[in-house]
């Protein structure tokens, strides 16, 4: 598949990483990872599948990833004398793994790349990156984006088209491993990328489109409740992992105040909170709050979600978290009152925030965040 870059998609697809590392140029590639994969036994299958000594490996990425370690691991890809980069993961692999290919061909401090001040328009050419999904959910693997938590605190967003992997390798049999709990939060965050993109004011009907076929998938056609229900379903990994990058493609389009939430709660170190976990907690929040701004798409959405005409995106999404095991309030997952007035805060200056269905304002979000706090 050729869309914003080109995809490997099937069982077994991993068997084709060297003929993709030699097509791009690739002799000594860096391994970005993590421990949970590096545990399971899918970094060994990974290295087998190369067949040969890697320029290196780095298999402690932490969630949420961060500035300090983007550049330890810039210079470790360096010294390595490395070609070309391997991300392997989730969606903190793949976004250390931007990160670094970004310090190791340009320089400099990453916030200067930062999405909010412009920075896009420094971002070039980066070395090779082949990203290699274990998750079903982020859709790093083809998205123009990457998150990182900065130096200065801020949970910054930077995006360009130069960010997009040079190809993705999707291979459904890499996530039969996946726990149950991580299969929904990361099947949520999927879910919450198709309805997010759709929502976005900004016209982009081939996105739109997109965003409504992957809801279809998770929710709608059932794929999600049958890969929490059974992880060795070969059908429901191969449908949710194409969900995920489907809601990918489509937020090229934008994302809406979920994200700028979750992101903005997501920088808590501390609270070592899961991204689709808090999305799916928002979701149902914000979609309450965005009725009436996009009538038509929400009768679409429904559509997508396989509910009757008039019935509550809201409530099938709270209905959709507990079936699968998500938590339902902020309290739940460690987050306090106390959290919120910073948590508004930065949700204010995500970039996501100015593409909301629906205005937003420090109000809204305060009641918002209260709301799902429970």
């Amino acid at each position: 598949m050729n869309f914003l870059n080109t995809c490997i998609f099937d069982h077994g697809a991993i068997q084709k990483l060297p003929g993709v590392l030699r097509a791009n140029g690739v002799s000594k590639p860096f391994i970005i990872t993590d421990p949970g994969i590096k545990d399971a036994g899918i970094l060994a299958t990974v290295l087998g599948a190369i067949g040969s000594e890697p320029g290196g490996v780095f298999s402690d990425t932490v969630a949420n990833p961060t500035e300090d370690q983007a550049i330890d691991v810039t210079e470790r890809y360096k010294d390595a004398g490395a070609d070309g980069i391997i991300a392997l993961g989730g969606g903190s692999s793949m976004d250390l793994a931007k990160a670094v290919g970004l310090l190791a061909s340009h320089g400099g401090k990453l916030e200067t790349y930062a999405a909010v001040i412009g920075g896009a328009k420094l971002i070039k050419k980066l070395p090779p990156l082949i990203a290699v999904p274990t998750t079903a959910g982020t859709g790093s693997e083809v998205s123009i984006g990457m998150i990182t938590t900065l130096n200065n605190g801020r949970k910054e967003t930077f995006a360009s088209p130069n960010l997009v992997p040079t190809v993705a390798i999707c291979d459904p049999d890499l996530t039969f491993g996946l726990p149950k709990m991580m299969t929904a939060a990361t099947g949520m965050d999927a879910v919450t990328h198709c309805i997010e993109a759709v929502l976005v004011p900004m016209s982009n009907p081939p996105a739109e489109g997109i965003g409504y076929d992957g809801l279809t998938r998770a929710v709608g056609d059932g794929w999600l409740r049958r890969a929490v229900e059974d992880g060795s379903d070969p059908d429901a990994r191969w449908n949710m992992m194409m969900a995920s990058y489907e809601g990918a493609l489509a937020f090229t389009k934008g994302l809406g105040s979920v994200h700028a939430l979750s992101h903005a709660a997501g920088r808590l170190h501390e609270k070592r909170l899961h991204h689709g976990t808090l999305n799916a907690i928002f979701l149902p929040h914000l979609l309450r709050f965005n009725e009436g701004a996009a009538d038509d798409k929400y009768a679409r959405l429904r559509f997508a979600m396989g509910l009757k005409e008039g019935a509550s995106l809201a409530d099938a999404i709270q209905r959709l978290n507990s079936d699968i095991g998500i938590p339902s309030t902020l309290k739940e997952i460690g987050l306090e009152a106390s959290d919120g007035p910073g948590v508004v805060e930065y949700a204010l200056a995500d970039l996501a925030h100015r593409t909301n269905a629906k205005p937003a304002t420090k109000e809204d979000y305060e009641r918002i965040y209260e709301a799902a706090l429970g």
